[in-house]
């Protein structure tokens, strides 16, 4: 019987593995079983910080917000200053609202006096 020459498929597979893996430290990007699990846990865990890191940034978004409008007397409160956003129909997100208020506190007061008429 002549000798059956295997394909590049399984091979093919397994060094596109080991191209993703190829930072990892020690058996990590070495074993091939061990590279797909921590493949997998490495995809888990990317995926479920992109949803936390939204979430961080909003929280330091909103207490950047607040800390200016507290300091500077602009509104009583955070929560205030964003019904009257939305009352005088001014989008802004939170994002915006908080490079503004660190870079230029006067363009705050406008946008809070704007509110209040």
């Amino acid at each position: 019987m002549t000798r059956i020459r295997r394909g590049y498929i399984a091979r093919r597979r397994r060094t596109k593995i080991r191209l993703f893996a190829s930072t990892f430290r020690g058996t990590h990007s070495r074993l091939t079983r061990t590279i797909t699990q921590q493949k997998m846990r490495a995809l888990v865990s990317s995926h479920r910080d992109r949803g936390r890191q939204k979430r961080n940034f909003r929280r330091l978004w909103i207490t950047r917000i607040n800390a200016v409008i507290r300091e500077s007397r602009v509104s009583s409160s955070y929560s205030r200053s964003i019904h009257d956003l939305y009352k005088g129909q001014l989008l802004l997100n939170r994002k915006i609202l908080a490079q503004i208020a660190i870079s230029n506190t006067n363009c705050l007061y406008m946008i809070s006096n704007k509110i209040i008429k």
